[in-house]
């Protein structure tokens, strides 16, 4: 098979052409239920789009809108992989849903999913990026040449002999990108590829599809962040409710009032008010940090002040992971030495108060995190809770953690057991009356209430993300973490996040949230501590 590049086409040629689309997931209920089928409301309804070659199309609207499904219309997974009840046409470089194989869009459509692990295929970062090549029959030295050439481009060639297991999730959105241009698609389709991206990769990627976007690829990018990308965009398509709401041009879509783009729950086109913010704030704290007395090396700490009770500290904390095997590639080294490791500012953590952790991709961040909870211990210093050393197993007692997968928590068959999980009754017939209006109660100001019987794994990102917050209101644990909460929301459940946050904080909380949303940190966050690599 020729690896040569595509024959260039008329730019004014439509190549993306939908019409009168509608489409309806199929469950395991309406697959056993052909008699009465329970009513779904449907994904997309009555879409209509067309889009020339080589423009940049952002897809922008609320959680749950129909973004992401209409991207998986784009690239073959819709009818094929998801399966469901498809009306209309849809047809991609001549490709239509429906009639065409999933191997034939893979030659023209490269994609980046909204969670990157759900598209890996291989341990380490080389074999990845070379997997699409040789899928497709490409010479050795060929699949050698290009894989270097994506490598630099994307800046991540240091990064070729590491295993994928030991990326942050940042670093593994980058790879997940530079993996769907491999094989030089016509068409690249990605959905939120900016949710785990600190802001410098965040001008990584900005920087990469400018060159993407000069040599004629059509891109379309489904996206709440909508700051990044606002130089590239040609064209702003809204969804609402399954239906286009908007379709006009990038110059006519920033002249749109601010207060209007906000109705729509469209995030803001420019960051500057947030980014200054957030460095006074990390500026207020380092000072804070100057300023404060030692914290005693044992006893309770007795800060009863505006800032509230001390209830995890950190002292001379280093965090980390041994290296390990993984199928025979790492050379062995010694028994004591770190794959990784990161040696962090002492850090306290107070009731009642709101800190938001910021940093580069692979600064620590989620290492931090998980050895704060218990769940991975410290390879130098300590931790004290109320000022008396923690082991990892009281850690884990008093802390939950909100990962930034979520779905490695999402364990029942229904939003609403995945609350009760964090109560001692797994199952709505045993919970008390009590126990399940506290549940509703909390669905509802997540706007999860209609979910409420829904599989968790059937749920968009961005709701997902909101049942494991539900989860962690529900526990009622002295320290809240939240990794990434934000990742694949909306303005309005942003918003409805930090709110929640505040009122965990105001119930004597102490709240840690690891995030690269500066909208967030900026109005949310009582305090912003930057981790630096």
């Amino acid at each position: 098979m020729s690896n040569s590049p595509t024959p260039p086409i008329d730019m004014n040629h439509i190549v993306i052409d939908s019409n009168r689309i509608a489409f309806r997931y199929q469950t395991a209920a309406t697959a056993q239920s052909a008699d009465t089928p329970p009513v779904i409301p449907a994904a997309l309804d009555d879409v209509t789009l067309t889009i020339p070659h080589g423009e940049f199309v952002v897809l922008c609207g609320q959680s749950g809108c129909g973004k992401t499904t209409f991207t998986r219309l784009l690239n073959g997974l819709i009818p094929t992989f998801h399966t469901g009840d498809l009306t209309g046409t849809c047809s991609v470089y001549g490709l239509r849903s429906g009639h065409s194989s999933i191997e034939e869009y893979a030659a023209v459509v490269g994609s980046v999913f909204q969670n990157p692990k759900t598209q890996y295929f291989n341990a380490f970062v080389a074999d990845e990026l070379a997997f699409p090549c040789e899928n497709a029959g490409w010479e050795p030295s060929a699949i050698r040449e290009r894989m270097q050439e994506v490598a630099s481009s994307f800046g991540i060639t240091h990064l070729l002999d590491r295993s994928i297991f030991r990326l942050s999730g940042g670093q593994k959105q980058r790879i997940a990108v530079a993996a769907a241009c491999m094989l030089r698609p016509r068409l690249l389709v990605l959905d939120e590829p900016t949710s785990n991206l600190d802001a410098q990769a965040m001008a990584d990627l900005n920087a990469m599809l400018a060159q993407i976007k000069a040599s004629g690829v059509t891109i379309v990018v489904a996206e709440h962040r909508l700051a990044w990308c606002v130089d590239l965009a040609d064209r702003y398509v809204l969804f609402d409710s399954g239906r286009i709401a908007l379709d006009c041009s990038a110059e006519r879509f920033r002249d749109l009032p601010e207060r209007r783009r906000e109705r729509w729950g469209l995030r803001a086109l420019d960051m500057t008010p947030f980014h200054a913010a957030v460095r006074q704030s990390v500026a207020n704290a380092g000072q804070s940090r100057t300023d404060a007395a030692p914290l005693p090396a044992n006893g309770t700490i007795q800060d009863q002040s505006a800032s509230g009770t001390a209830v995890i500290a950190t002292r001379g904390l280093t965090v980390g992971y041994r290296e390990t095997r993984v199928f025979g590639r790492f050379r062995r080294r010694r028994p004591d030495a770190a794959a990784f490791s990161r040696t962090i500012p002492d850090l306290t953590l107070h009731a009642g108060r709101i800190v938001g952790l910021m940093g580069h991709n692979g600064a620590g961040k989620t290492t931090l995190v998980r050895t704060l909870v218990g769940l991975a211990k410290p390879l130098d210093g300590g931790i004290l809770r109320y000022g008396e050393t923690a082991s990892p197993s009281e850690l884990t007692r008093h802390g939950f953690l909100v990962m930034q997968d979520v779905n490695y928590q999402l364990f029942a068959d229904s939003v609403r057991g995945e609350l009760l999980l964090s109560t001692p009754y797994r199952d709505e017939f045993d919970a008390p009356e009590d126990v399940l209006q506290a549940a509703d109660r909390i669905l509802a100001d997540l706007d999860l209430m209609e979910l409420s019987d829904r599989h968790p794994m059937s749920l968009s990102g961005g709701q997902k993300q909101r049942t494991a917050i539900a989860s962690a209101l529900m526990c009622n644990k002295e320290l809240i973490v939240l990794d990434e909460p934000t990742s694949g929301l909306d303005l309005k459940h942003m918003r409805q996040v930090g709110a929640l946050l505040r009122t965990l904080a105001d119930r004597g909380k102490a709240v840690l949230v690891v995030t690269h949303d500066e909208e967030l940190a900026a109005q949310w966050c009582d305090e912003v501590v930057m981790i630096r690599p």
